[in-house]
């Protein structure tokens, strides 16, 4: 019996690219599974790209939300009653090649990768190279060196938690893929609980990927197909707000996997310490849109912070995942 595959996209102002990946996904080869519904969750984009979607040979679902709920939130919003095998999230800004589906669903479905609870795919840039996408789950220390710039001062002795060193060339056990392709079970995903809604943007696979791991799901990086991915997509219209909300998750992860000790030191080098070694690096940079991002972005930070207390405390901590739960 065939497997059934669902995919969720969701789009924020993102016209072009949405058209471009709908194609590629209509192009996309469907051997071995069923494809279930291509569900585009639209976080009230103001740019008509929610308007006019006619693509019939795909079984389009769309979802109009009356504001931005969130990337986490809206993964969640589409995943809702799936019944598919396979969850696939995918980003408006990545194109595939005819394989990237049929060739991911069949090694999720190889006996000897029942162990697999997610998996990514090699990724491209618009120039063919590979992008260097994996990373290894964050800890205490690649946050402080991101608090005083020291990743980018001397990376190679103070070196951040993506995987840039490796030639991305070979499949492999990683710890996290970008969620721009990410291939997850559905019952992994549903035992879960879904993506984790606090985090607004960023991280919310991270976290997923983590909390599968705990409960001993592995995730690997798959090379014997590949897709396009733009990368920044729609976040790079909105720097400082991009910034912000990359700032508001590592605080986030921090206290949900770090411990309060170790997360309260990464709070505190985030809103005391590491807005003047950011304002540093861009007067160094000689770059004044730098600067006015950055003094934007901890403005919004710093604004932020009630409603991310608020926030964190509707949420119960997650309960660990039952593997028996999610294979059922």
């Amino acid at each position: 019996m065939s497997v059934s595959l669902d995919i969720i996209i969701v789009n924020w102002n993102s016209k072009v690219q949405l058209q471009r990946c709908l194609d590629s996904i209509r192009h996309a080869s469907r051997e071995g599974f069923d494809l279930g519904r291509v569900v585009v969750v639209d976080n009230a984009s103001t740019d008509g790209s929610a308007d006019d979607l006619c693509y019939p040979n795909l079984p389009l679902v769309f979802l109009r939300n009356s504001g931005n709920v969130g990337f986490a939130a809206a993964c969640n919003q589409g995943a809702k009653s799936t019944q598919a095998d396979y969850l696939l999230f995918l980003n408006p800004d990545t194109a595939l090649a005819r394989k990237s589906l049929a060739a991911a669903v069949e090694y999720m479905e190889m006996k000897e990768n029942s162990g697999v609870g997610a998996c990514g795919i090699q990724l491209v840039d618009q120039d063919g190279q590979v992008v260097r996408s994996c990373s290894r789950f964050p800890k205490p220390g690649h946050s402080y060196a991101h608090i005083l710039g020291l990743n980018r001062v001397s990376p190679l002795r103070f070196p951040d938690n993506f995987m840039s060193n490796w030639d991305h060339a070979d499949t492999r056990t990683v710890d996290v893929v970008t969620g721009a392709f990410l291939l997850v079970r559905r019952g992994i995903f549903e035992a879960l609980g879904g993506f984790d809604e606090r985090f607004f943007i960023y991280l919310e696979d991270v976290d997923l990927l983590y909390r599968a791991a705990q409960a001993n799901w592995q995730c690997h990086y798959l090379t014997t197909t590949r897709a396009y991915h733009k990368g920044g997509g729609c976040s790079e219209q909105a720097k400082a707000a991009r910034l912000c909300y990359s700032l508001q998750s590592r605080i986030l992860y921090s206290y949900k996997h770090f411990g309060r000790a170790a997360a309260t030191g990464v709070l505190i080098g985030t809103l005391v310490v590491e807005p003047f070694s950011r304002l540093a690096l861009g007067a160094a940079h000689g770059s004044l849109l730098e600067i006015q991002d950055t003094f934007r972005a901890y403005v919004m930070l710093w604004r932020h912070l009630p409603k991310m207390v608020a926030r964190d405390r509707k949420f119960p901590p997650r309960r660990p995942l039952d593997k028996k739960l999610a294979l059922e």
